[in-house]
């Protein structure tokens, strides 16, 4: 591919030597199976899914140059759509052939959601490899293979894919990621088809971060994925989930935030941040008003 003009996810803008290093990733760098698989693990151990920046008041902004200031240099974490769009540039930068889709979340659930969950869906040797990076304590640990009825198993969580019926008799539907629970399968998304570009992520992380009927709007929510569990902080609460499914759940006073952040999350924040988070939630439970909300 000629990048000398410049391609849609801004890879030739990449600091792909800074990036490298911030996931500690030292391998092979060229566009096969085996090195995607490598990144998107070591993407997913270095960086926590967050979203700070609007619970401190600011906008989350998504050109490559504020994402790369932010995740990379001050090592930070991101949205799914400032985690998908740093992915991307890093695979562009290393020469692979992917597409951004857009997936509706459903998180056990059956209602329509609007499709606000982006991923990759990579082209290796006549394969579809799916990579998300962007999905939180829920999501892969590594890309899976994108066809129906494949089943992952990734260190201590299963994953597993299923195509479903259309809407009507004989079409078909969207291919459905899910996890297996203690009780079964239970759906994650269902993946979009659709190719999506870095103005959609812009106008999700839009909506996402600002509009009140969004989840992440003006509440806590960080996540960090590992082989050995799921770590969950929804505001004041925080949970650690294992492959057994124990669940362990604690109550976190607002001057542990920043001290949790950084040795449960790798999340340091600087002294300015760190004093706005805890004064936000003292005030919030002086007042009675601090809660937790559903992902």
């Amino acid at each position: 591919m000629d990048r000398s003009a410049g391609s849609v996810w801004g890879g030739e803008r990449l600091d792909l030597d800074a990036y490298l290093a911030r996931i500690g990733y030292e391998g092979e760098c060229e566009p096969t199976t085996e090195v995607l698989r490598a990144l998107h693990g070591a993407h997913i151990a270095a960086f926590a899914f967050e979203d700070l920046e609007v619970v401190l008041g600011r906008p989350v902004r998504l050109d490559l140059d504020s994402v790369q200031t932010k995740m990379v240099r001050r090592r930070r974490g991101g949205t799914c759509c400032e985690q998908t769009l740093l992915f991307a540039a890093a695979l562009d930068a290393l020469g692979y052939t992917f597409t951004a889709t857009a997936s509706r979340v459903r998180l056990g659930e059956n209602r329509t959601r609007p499709a606000t969950h982006y991923s990759l869906r990579v082209e290796l040797h006549g394969e579809e490899w799916f990579t998300d990076v962007g999905f939180g304590a829920q999501g892969l640990l590594e890309p899976i293979r994108l066809r129906d009825g494949e089943i992952a198993r990734q260190a201590g969580w299963t994953y597993g894919l299923l195509r479903e019926q259309g809407p009507t008799p004989g079409t078909a539907g969207p291919l459905v990621l899910r996890r297996l629970t203690r009780d079964g399968w239970f759906d994650l998304y269902a993946i979009g088809t659709e190719p999506r570009f870095p103005a959609d992520l812009t106008v999700t992380s839009h909506f996402t971060s600002t509009h009140p009927l969004s989840p992440f709007y003006d509440r806590l929510l960080v996540q960090k994925l590992a082989p050995d569990q799921r770590l969950v902080l929804r505001d004041l609460e925080f949970t650690r989930l294992l492959p057994d499914f124990t669940q362990y759940r604690y109550q976190v006073r607002a001057r542990e935030l920043p001290g949790l952040l950084d040795e449960e999350f790798a999340l340091a924040l600087d002294a300015e941040d760190a004093t706005a988070l805890v004064t936000r939630y003292e005030e919030e439970s002086a007042s009675g008003t601090s809660g937790v909300t559903a992902c």
